[in-house]
């Protein structure tokens, strides 16, 4: 094991951490380290890894807001609500810093859903949003540790 693999072991390690609580770009941080081990490694093994690994974690990314978007439609949710949740979320990252993001979207779902429904239905609402944030948080660390799987895989048949 090279102190390149190590490097970025620790690397996809960290974005695994960021996707969990959001002060780094996980995936990305993931996707990068894995790129420069393919540019450093130069095999062909090495960017298929690399391939493999982008297609991995490109479909969680889109996974991760298109199923818990549909499960809230599906609750009854609307899309404006959700833009209202989204729109926090965005505040919030920079406002709170590492869970602002999540209280962000939570607390634009409830406030939307208050303004539509009233008080009495708003918090239905506000828990499918919940589950909503952890099922996406779910699916981009599932494709997150197959990236890291592949890697590995991939560093030890190099």
């Amino acid at each position: 094991m090279s102190l390149l693999d190590v490097l970025v072991a620790v690397a996809i390690a960290v974005g695994l951490a960021g996707i969990l609580v959001p002060v780094l770009p996980g995936s990305i941080l993931i996707l990068g380290a894995v790129l420069v081990w393919a540019v450093e490694v130069g095999s062909g093994l090495a960017w298929t890894v690399f391939a493999v690994v982008t297609v991995l974690l490109v479909l969680g990314g889109i996974v991760k807001y298109v199923v818990p978007g549909r499960r809230l439609k599906t609750a009854g949710v609307p899309a404006s609500t959700q833009w209202a949740g989204a729109g926090l979320a965005i505040v919030g990252f920079f406002v709170v810093p590492v869970v602002g993001i999540f209280l962000g979207f939570v607390l634009g779902i409830y406030l939307a859903e208050l303004r539509r429904v009233g008080s009495a239905r708003a918090w239905p609402s506000t828990t499918h949003a919940l589950r909503a944030v952890g099922l996406s948080v779910l699916i981009e660390l599932t494709a997150g540790v197959l990236a890291a799987g592949t890697w590995v895989v991939g560093a030890v048949l190099a």
